[in-house]
C-alpha cells in the first residue's frame, strides 16, 4: 500500500518538532544541573574567591573554583543554545506554515489551487447541507487565452489572469471560494438559500460581464471573454440534483456545462442539465467505440457518383467515410468525424480510408477520379503533401486521378502553409477543389492566390434552387465568377430532375446528389461500373471508351 504524501509530510514535520524539543530539553537539563551545582558550590567558593582576589584570605580550593567557573560557562552556553534552538524552532514552524500555505495557493493570483479547492468544496457542501442551504459550483474558462500568450507574451498573459482574479474576488460574496485550477481555468463555489437562485444567476452573469471588460496593462489594451458552466444542488425550477460524490460530482457537472457553453458559442453561462450527463456518457461510449472500431477496421469508404451534367457520364466518385458499428449500425460521418478530430485520430482514420479507396479505385476505368475530403486539422501538418504522395506511390495510384477537397475554414488558420501544401500536391498532378463554396468567408484574393482547380457549390444553394429566386441568382453569380476565373464548378445536392434541368441551363457543370443514387460501398460501385462497362481492363476485359450515358439508367429515389 502506497504512503499518503500528506501523512508523510505531517509525520516528518512532527518528527522534526520532537527532535528539536528533545535537544531543547537536554540543553535545558544540562543548564539546570549546572545552575544547581553552582548554587551548591557557589555559596562556599564564591566568597573565598572574592576575598582571595581582594587579598583578604587564603587561596580557595582550586578544584572547586575551576568547577564553579565551568558551571558558569555551561550555564551561559546552555542558555545561549536554548535561545538559538527556540529561535530555530519558531523559524521552522513559520517555514512549514508558509510551505503548507503555498501548497494550497496559486502562486500567481493568490487564489486556492486545484489541490485545496476540492476539499474546501466538500467542506462547504457539508456545511450547506447541515444548514439547509444549497451549493453552486462554477468552472470558468477564459476564451482564446492562448492567443494572448502567443501574441503578447506570458508576462501580459499573467497580468490578464491577475486582473481577472481580482475582478472575480470583488464580485463573489464573503465566504465564497475562488480557485485557479491551472492555465486560464478558474473555479468558484458558494452557498445560498433555496429562494436565492435568481440572485446566483445574476451573480454568474456579472462574472461573465466582468471578464469581458477591456483590460489595460501598460500601453496594451486586451479583451477577452469567459465561458462558465455552473452546477448546483437545486435547479431554478426547484428540481433537486443530489450531489452524490460531493464536490467532485458538482465539479464534473460544472465541467460538462462549461463544455456546452463553449460548444454553443463561448462568452456565456450554461447551467447543468441532466441531459448533459446522458450526452457525456454517450460521447464516452462513442469514443470507446471509435477506438475499438479503428482497431477492428469498422470504418469503410462509401462512394457517391460525380456526373458531367451535360453528357450524363460518370466522371468519378467522392469517397465518404462510414462507420459500420456492431452496436450502432451504419453511422454517418457527421456524427463521428468531429469526435475523431477532437480525439486526435483523424490522421489515422484518413490514412486507413484513403488506402482502401486507392485499392478500390484501381478496379475502375482509368479515367474515373476519386475525390477525398481533407480535414482542416490534417492541413496543419507541414508534411501532409509528402504523406499523400508517399501513399500514392505505395499503392501505385496515379496522382492525376486523385482530387482532394478542402473547406473554406481551412484557409484562414495558416494561409502560407496551406498554399505551400496545395502547390506541392498540384505540382504532382493532384486536383485541388474548394468544397462548400459560398458557406465560408473566401475572398476573391484567396481564390486568386491559392492554387484551386475547381469550386464546389454548397448543397444549401442547390437544394432550394427551384423554390428560391435568390438562390438561383447566387448560383448564377457563382457560376459566372467561376467562368471568369477559369475554375470549373461542381454542384452538390442535386436531389431531383427539376434541379438538374435548371442547372443544365446555367452552364457546363459537374454535379452529384441523391438524384443519381445514394453513396454505395465498393461492391455496389463495381456492379454499377460493370453494367456500364467502366471497369479497369484487368477487371472486366476490354473497356469501352467511356461514353456510357447515365440518362438511360433509372435514377434511384431518395429515402
Amino acid at each position: 500500500m502506497s504512503a499518503n504524501p500528506e501523512t508523510t509530510k505531517l509525520a516528518l514535520s512532527g518528527f522534526a518538532f520532537m527532535e528539536s524539543r528533545h535537544f531543547d530539553g537536554v540543553t535545558l537539563g544540562i543548564a539546570a544541573a549546572s545552575i544547581l551545582l553552582f548554587l551548591a558550590t557557589g555559596g562556599t567558593v564564591l566568597p573565598e574567591l572574592v576575598g582571595y582576589w581582594r587579598g583578604f584570605g587564603g587561596q580557595p580550593d582550586v578544584i572547586l573554583a575551576n568547577a564553579l567557573i565551568l558551571n558558569i560557562a555551561v550555564i551561559l552556553f546552555g542558555w545561549s543554545r536554548y535561545k538559538a534552538l527556540s529561535r530555530e524552532l519558531v523559524e521552522r514552524c513559520k517555514s512549514e506554515e508558509q510551505a503548507l500555505r503555498l501548497a494550497d495557493t496559486d502562486p500567481l493570483t493568490g487564489c486556492q489551487n486545484r489541490r485545496s479547492f476540492l476539499p474546501a468544496v466538500n467542506a462547504l457542501a457539508g456545511s450547506a447541507a447541515a444548514s439547509g442551504c444549497e451549493i453552486a459550483v462554477g468552472l470558468i474558462d477564459l476564451d482564446h487565452f492562448k492567443a494572448i500568450n502567443d501574441y503578447h507574451g506570458h508576462q501580459l498573459g499573467d497580468g490578464v489572469l491577475l486582473e481577472t482574479a481580482a475582478r472575480f474576488t470583488e464580485l463573489l460574496p464573503e465566504g465564497a471560494l475562488l480557485a485557479r485550477l491551472g492555465g486560464d481555468e478558474f473555479a468558484f463555489a458558494l452557498t445560498y438559500h433555496n429562494d436565492e437562485h435568481p440572485r446566483i444567476e445574476t451573480l454568474v452573469d456579472r462574472l461573465v460581464a466582468s471578464a469581458a471588460n477591456a483590460i489595460q496593462i501598460g500601453d496594451t489594451t486586451l479583451e477577452i471573454s469567459a465561458s462558465v458552466g455552473v452546477a448546483s444542488s437545486r435547479h431554478a425550477d426547484g428540481t433537486e440534483f443530489p450531489a452524490a460524490g460531493g464536490g467532485e460530482n458538482l465539479m464534473n457537472r460544472a465541467d460538462m456545462a462549461m463544455y456546452q457553453a463553449k460548444k454553443r458559442g463561448r462568452n456565456r453561462v450554461q447551467w447543468f442539465e441532466p441531459a448533459m450527463e446522458y450526452e457525456q456518457r454517450f460521447r464516452g461510449e462513442l469514443e470507446a467505440g471509435i477506438r475499438r472500431g479503428l482497431r477492428a477496421n469498422e470504418f469503410v469508404p462509401y462512394y457517391e457518383q460525380q456526373i458531367d451534367l451535360e453528357t450524363g457520364e460518370i466522371i468519378g466518385f467522392e469517397m465518404l467515410a462510414r462507420w459500420q458499428s456492431p452496436d450502432l449500425g451504419l453511422v454517418n460521418p457527421d456524427i463521428f468525424i468531429p469526435i475523431v478530430e477532437e480525439m486526435g485520430l483523424i490522421e489515422d482514420l484518413a490514412k486507413t480510408l484513403m488506402a482502401q479507396a486507392f485499392e478500390d479505385a484501381k478496379h475502375w476505368h482509368p479515367r474515373l477520379t476519386i475525390a477525398i475530403n481533407i480535414s482542416p486539422l490534417q492541413l496543419r501538418d507541414p508534411w501532409f503533401a509528402q504523406k499523400i504522395l508517399k501513399m500514392l506511390v505505395a499503392h501505385a495510384f496515379p496522382a492525376s486521378r486523385l482530387e482532394i477537397e478542402i473547406t473554406e475554414s481551412a484557409l484562414h488558420e495558416n494561409p502560407g502553409l496551406v498554399r505551400n501544401t496545395l502547390t506541392g500536391l498540384r505540382n504532382q498532378g493532384v486536383v485541388v477543389t474548394l468544397d462548400d463554396f459560398g458557406m465560408g468567408y473566401s475572398s476573391l484574393s484567396q481564390l486568386r492566390m491559392l492554387p484551386f482547380d475547381r469550386l464546389k457549390i454548397d448543397r444549401s444553394f442547390i437544394r432550394d434552387l427551384k423554390h428560391d429566386d435568390t438562390n438561383a441568382k447566387l448560383v448564377g453569380a457563382i457560376i459566372s465568377m467561376g467562368v471568369g476565373l477559369d475554375l470549373p464548378l461542381v454542384a452538390e445536392g442535386i436531389e431531383n430532375d427539376a434541379i438538374l434541368k435548371t442547372l443544365r441551363g446555367m452552364g457546363q457543370l459537374k454535379g452529384q446528389g441523391y438524384h443519381y443514387g445514394r453513396p454505395e460501398p465498393a461492391e455496389q460501385v463495381l456492379e454499377r461500373l460493370a453494367a456500364l462497362n467502366l471497369l479497369a481492363p484487368d477487371a472486366n476485359g476490354p473497356v469501352d471508351a467511356g461514353n456510357a450515358d447515365l440518362s438511360e439508367v433509372p435514377a434511384q429515389k431518395t429515402a
